[in-house]
């Protein structure tokens, strides 16, 4: 069988590029990406909540998640001078309000306030949640790394927090959680159709050669 000719290709060199420029090709293949609506406290008591779109889970143990501030946002300044955060995930029906918290308000503003998302105390840690999204995170600083213009932030989970009408045999289910995730340039997507897949043993696709053959379209 002769394989079909690879498809045309356009290519972009970071090196050649101007950063932002790369930065929107970046942003627009690694998608789609779950967002860390994160709640902070800066050091003279204001409340921050902004949403970042570099998130995901680091560690398994100790938990540990992490996101990246591009720049130096006031997320990460609060993080750094309190030790303290939640990550609340961002809900379906609340898109209006996480867009808004993206808001470049100045530091001594709360995002939250301006947007109407109402928060709630957390059970582990001083900073709060928002009260109307199914799951939060409550995370102590574990660690900071610089890269260029960007900070990961890494946070030790020290509860989750999640709506009882959530969670199906012992774990939240993302029916009920319906989260938002962003894509390139403004575009934002749902979770869409739900596929579920088991992985395969290896000794089952070895005892069994019409699993490879059905995979490989043989």
């Amino acid at each position: 069988m002769t394989p079909p000719a690879s498809a045309p290709r356009v290519h972009f060199d970071p090196a050649e590029m101007e950063v932002r420029a790369f930065y929107r090709i970046l942003n627009s293949v690694v998608v789609p990406r779950p967002i860390a609506w994160v709640c902070s406290r800066s050091a003279d008591g204001v409340v921050n909540l902004a949403p970042h779109s570099f998130y995901t889970v680091a560690c398994v143990d100790p938990p540990v998640v992490q996101f990246t501030s591009v720049g130096r946002k006031d997320s990460l300044r609060n993080v750094e001078a309190t030790g303290e955060f939640t990550i609340s995930l961002t809900p379906e029906n609340l898109f209006e309000q996480v867009n808004a918290t993206g808001t470049d308000f100045p530091p001594g503003l709360s995002e939250a306030e301006h947007a109407g998302v109402r928060l709630e105390p957390s059970e582990r840690v001083s900073v709060p949640r928002v009260a109307e999204s199914p799951v939060a995170l409550e995370c102590v600083l574990h660690s900071t790394l610089r890269l260029g213009d960007s900070t990961v932030v890494l946070g030790r989970v020290l509860h989750a927090a999640v709506w009882e009408t959530a969670v199906r045999d012992g774990r939240p289910r993302i029916e009920h959680l319906k989260p938002l995730a962003r894509l390139g340039g403004n575009e934002w997507s749902t979770i869409g159709e739900v596929k579920e897949i088991a992985r395969i043993p290896y000794r089952t696709w070895t005892d069994d050669p019409s699993i490879g053959e059905r995979v490989r379209g043989d």
